[in-house]
């Protein structure tokens, strides 16, 4: 009698329960995907919402970049040729934050000096983000005496105070506002490479990574690939932060006389040009002075709820 041997059954492996999860009678991964997906934005505009600071603070920075994209929608006084009989009017519907020793309109100057101010801060938010993250990253993934010699320059960096470092670098760079935001975005290199190179050393320890080390993938590709993305994530809530940080110091700066020179517009010229006239005309000073006040707290509020949520991590 001859006997037959059968192949021995196999038990069914299980399903992949998010293989599975994604599969429905209608068609595959993606129409789950996108319905959670929606949930998921539906549940952050609901927690966005629920924030009157956050929202209040957005609104401000919203408001403000609107001002530097189209200042004529909000204004259609001159900010430069003033009207001399209408010279230190108070504020009123007409002139909303009055007028100047030379009859122009403040919040015509505020409006139309918002695009410099605001250029000048992203340039120098660009200049420090980048430069820094780059030292930063090298620093905690190389290790060894590349992460000694960049973390002791930025202690000295860290040594002299901002200000003063980046009257120094005018100095040598020359005024102007593009030289001002540069010398401002140079001064806080230490803070972003010190904060990236913390996220690095986390990260670079993680399975993933070393995975990816003994796969033999390249230390580059590493380093764009897995480390960088999940770094950034207190880096630009550090970039939030940094942005109000240095709105203030760039206005420091403009009203010491190193920024765009007059009579183009710009907040911390406009609260300079007040000064000799505090006891007649305390709003030459005192409303740009809360444009300023208000743009740095919105930036520290969102940068806030950045780093409660991770940044982008």
């Amino acid at each position: 009698m001859a006997i037959t041997l059968d192949a021995p059954i196999r038990p069914a492996e299980p399903a992949d329960p998010a293989e599975s999860a994604g599969r429905g009678p209608s068609g595959g991964r993606r129409s789950t995907r996108t319905g959670a997906d929606r949930a998921r934005a539906a549940r952050g505009i609901r927690s966005f919402l629920r924030q009157p600071t956050l929202v209040l603070a957005v609104a401000v920075l919203a408001l403000v970049v609107l001002w530097a994209v189209a200042p004529t929608w909000f204004t259609s006084w001159d900010p430069i040729e003033g009207v001399a009989r209408d010279r230190l009017q108070p504020p009123s519907a007409e002139h909303l934050f009055g007028t100047d020793n030379l009859g122009r309109d403040l919040f015509a100057r505020v409006v139309h000096g918002s695009a410099t101010s605001l250029a000048a801060t992203s340039v120098a938010v660009v200049v420090g983000l980048t430069v820094g993250s780059v030292f930063g990253l090298l620093a905690g993934f190389l290790r060894g005496f590349v992460d000694d010699v960049i973390m002791r320059f930025m202690d000295v960096l860290l040594a002299v105070p901002s200000l003063l470092l980046s009257l120094a670098l005018i100095t040598a760079l020359g005024f102007g506002t593009i030289n001002v935001a540069i010398a401002v975005g140079l001064a806080s290199v230490a803070s972003f490479s010190r904060v990236m190179r913390a996220e690095v050393l986390q990260v670079a320890t993680s399975v993933y990574v070393e995975a990816a080390r003994v796969s033999g993938v390249r230390w580059y590709t590493i380093l764009a690939r897995h480390v960088l993305p999940n770094a950034s994530g207190p880096v630009v809530a550090l970039a939030a932060l940094e942005f109000g940080v240095m709105v203030l110091a760039i206005s420091s700066l403009s009203f010491l006389g190193f920024g765009a020179p007059p009579p183009t517009p710009e907040w911390g010229s406009l609260v300079s040009g007040g000064r000799d006239y505090l006891a007649v005309a305390w709003w030459l000073t005192t409303l740009p002075g809360l444009v300023i006040v208000a743009v740095v707290l919105s930036a520290n509020r969102i940068s806030r709820a950045l780093e409660r949520n991770g940044g982008t991590r």
